[in-house]
């Protein structure tokens, strides 16, 4: 072998295209990014809710428990979160101060029950809701209709002044027609909610109905000063007003819910609840109390509430089991 053909061979080999092997990443479909065997961000996987059956499917048979739907009549129920009691009508009989040992004055309003009954209950197997109604006041029956006194005849009951509804969470609540409330409903300390009509002030400016400071009342203004001045412009430059736009109108006249309003005093004597603050309508006025739906139950002695607090479902002990026994085979 020549010379020539031993230096042709490296110089051919060194004039050969390369190949290269370049690594190229590899794709997730899924997560569209560069696959990685250390994933910075932990995922969990999404868990799907189990599908609901109905009694009478394939596999299911009519005594299955079914879990509580959130848009069911029984949810929307639980999620009002009414008060265990009934509530009661009283009148508003003005505001005074009560002062305590260091000398504090407290604002208060008395509240006086008129001979307040229970009418009827409503259960939700009947009417979807449960309900206590109770009525207050007497009433000539000379100006009753006569669908309400056979009402009233079936309730046991004189033809009342005021009848309204209490709605209560369970069966636990209901009472039995009749059956008279007085103020000791209630006690010391307690919180309660109070609902009644606000007073009518009729039609009001606008300064008056929602505080506006009024226009200027000089520097050339001229029979301005009270008025609202311009309302804006809406989509349109100005075709229209939009609705809830504050403006003058009709002031009052509404129904106003104060939540959580303290109980001072409690005299059963007078019939008379004293809570704190103001209470919004006219002296005379009708003013419903009831339980705070946003607080816990007051601990009064009731039937309801011994059923409420023991556990029907709590296995009785055997030496209570054999008292029950012993009871039931001497009344025997």
């Amino acid at each position: 072998m020549s010379a020539v053909t031993t230096c042709r061979q490296p110089l051919l080999l060194l004039l050969r295209p390369l190949k290269r092997t370049v690594s190229t990443p590899k794709f997730n479909k899924d997560a569209r990014r560069p696959f990685s065997t250390t994933p910075t961000v932990q995922v969990t996987p999404r868990k799907l809710p189990r599908p609901t059956l109905l009694p009478g499917a394939a596999g299911v048979s009519d005594t299955f428990a079914l879990p509580l739907l959130q848009n069911s009549p029984a949810a929307a129920l639980i999620r009002r979160r009414d008060p265990f009691r009934t509530g009661v009508i009283a009148r508003k009989k003005g505001m005074t101060a009560l002062f305590d040992a260091k000398g504090t004055r407290t604002p208060c309003t008395i509240l006086q029950i008129d001979r307040c009954q229970v009418m009827t209950n409503k259960t939700r197997q009947e009417h979807g809701y449960w309900a206590v109604q109770v009525g207050a006041g007497e009433r000539n029956p000379k100006n009753v209709t006569k669908p309400m006194l056979g009402h009233f005849a079936v309730c046991e009951t004189s033809p009342k002044q005021v009848v309204k509804e209490f709605r209560i969470r369970d069966e636990r609540g209901l009472m039995k027609p009749g059956s008279l409330i007085n103020a000791n409903w209630f006690r010391k300390g307690q919180l309660v909610d109070l609902r009644a009509n606000s007073k009518g002030k009729g039609f009001a400016g606008g300064m008056k109905r929602h505080g506006f400071s009024g226009q200027p009342a000089s520097h050339g203004n001229s029979l301005m000063h009270r008025a609202m001045g311009s309302a804006g412009q809406s989509q349109g430059g100005g075709s229209r007003v939009l609705p809830g736009k504050r403006m003058a109108g009709r002031m009052g006249g509404e129904r106003v819910t104060i939540s959580l309003v303290k109980v001072l005093d409690v005299n059963n004597q007078l019939n008379t609840v004293v809570v704190k603050g103001c209470v919004p309508g006219p002296i005379d006025g009708i003013v419903t109390i009831q339980d705070a739906r946003l607080s816990h139950p007051p601990g009064i002695s009731t039937s309801y509430r011994k059923a409420m607090v023991n556990n029907p479902n709590k296995k009785e002990p055997k030496e209570g089991k054999k008292a029950a026994e012993a009871t039931t085979a001497a009344a025997a």
